[in-house]
């Protein structure tokens, strides 16, 4: 017997209601940021494009910056789940890597509005979860690169990847670096740092 919740879902539980909001409220921050950056996401305006009451977003995401960072997630999220769909091409570690990073970066200078608020949101002081999300994302998708080939220091490798990204990032976002020269930079960064 199937039994129906206020939401009119058939089996519906408070769990997959309140996952469902969550993932409306990332999803208006998205499109808010890709529209007009940073600045265009405020909370009262997420709250009422996603059609939540405003306290049950700051129920979900304490801040802007937590929102947006959690947006950032959900792309590494996405960008893993393409990579074990068409896993990484090339036939050394660094070529693997290299591809998936090559990927990432064309995902993120396809909407650099953004990628801008999603960066600046990172760029907030503090060790969140949601960061360590981020962080444990792009590491897991690294780490599935190398196809379970043997890397000594892999850690501190995949630590310095991470740190050359983000200052990539922050390069590219900041006008200073033309697009693909992110994917460029951490190209020779894997060269250097994998066989």
């Amino acid at each position: 017997m199937t039994t129906s919740t206020h939401s009119g879902l058939p089996g519906g539980t408070r769990a997959a209601q309140t996952a469902a909001r969550r993932a409306r409220l990332i999803e208006t921050a998205i499109e808010l940021a890709a529209d007009g950056g940073y600045d265009a996401v405020q909370m009262r305006d997420v709250a009422a494009h996603a059609g939540v009451a405003l306290g049950t977003l700051y129920r979900h995401f304490s801040s802007k910056d937590e929102l947006l960072v959690a947006a950032l997630a959900q792309q590494i999220a996405t960008l893993r789940a393409r990579v074990e769909q068409r896993p990484a091409a090339g036939d050394t570690p660094a070529e693997r890597v290299a591809d998936v990073l090559r990927r990432a970066c064309r995902a993120l200078e396809r909407r650099p509005e953004l990628t801008a608020a999603m960066i600046t949101a990172m760029s907030s002081a503090g060790d969140t979860p949601v960061k360590r999300d981020v962080h444990d994302g792009f590491s897991a998708i690294l780490a599935n690169a190398l196809d379970g080939q043997a890397v000594s220091d892999l850690d501190a490798i995949i630590g310095v990847l991470g740190h050359v990204w983000f200052a990539a990032l922050m390069f590219w976002v900041g006008g200073m670096a033309p697009a693909g020269q992110m994917a460029d930079d951490l190209v020779r960064a894997t060269n250097l740092l994998l066989p």
